[in-house]
């Protein structure tokens, strides 16, 4: 399980005197546990990894807007700190798909749809997150979508 893995390479990293990674595995697991309070209330998750991967893909999203932002305010230092982040964040994460593979499957399930125009575009988004969510970047893969639909 992610969680475990998680968990030993805090471990390793607290041994290995990395305070950066040490730091940085330490925000991965309170947001994962804010997370589990969040869905307490709502139905009981049946994927584990899945809740932590969703969790992982906010916190990557949410890392490289801050570095966009320092970078162009002249922040480098934070930015760097940022992307430092990201790289402790993003080796917890399944590998993602490449461009192609994610252009094959958007065919194959505008094919299985029978999509033909921007008005199935919800309906297609809709089962590549259901299919491949862990593995693909949404926000990328909609413009994929969008392209391959127009």
């Amino acid at each position: 399980m992610i969680r475990d893995d998680i968990q030993t390479a805090l471990v390793t990293a607290m041994k290995g005197g990395d305070k950066p990674t040490t730091a940085a595995i330490r925000l991965i697991q309170s947001a994962i546990k804010n997370r589990d309070i969040e869905a307490r209330t709502g139905a009981p998750v049946t994927d584990d990894d899945a809740l932590v991967v969703e969790v992982l893909q906010k916190m990557v999203k949410q890392r490289r807007e801050s570095i966009e932002m320092f970078e162009k305010g002249g922040r480098q230092e934070l930015a760097q700190t940022e992307k430092n982040e990201v790289a402790v964040i993003e080796r917890f994460l399944p590998a993602q798909m490449s461009e192609a593979d994610t252009k094959a499957a958007i065919e194959a399930i505008k094919a299985e749809l029978g999509a033909t125009g921007m008005k199935d575009m919800g309906r297609v988004m809709a089962e590549l997150k259901a299919r491949h969510a862990s593995e693909l970047d949404m926000s990328k893969a909609s413009a994929l979508v969008k392209a391959a639909l127009a």
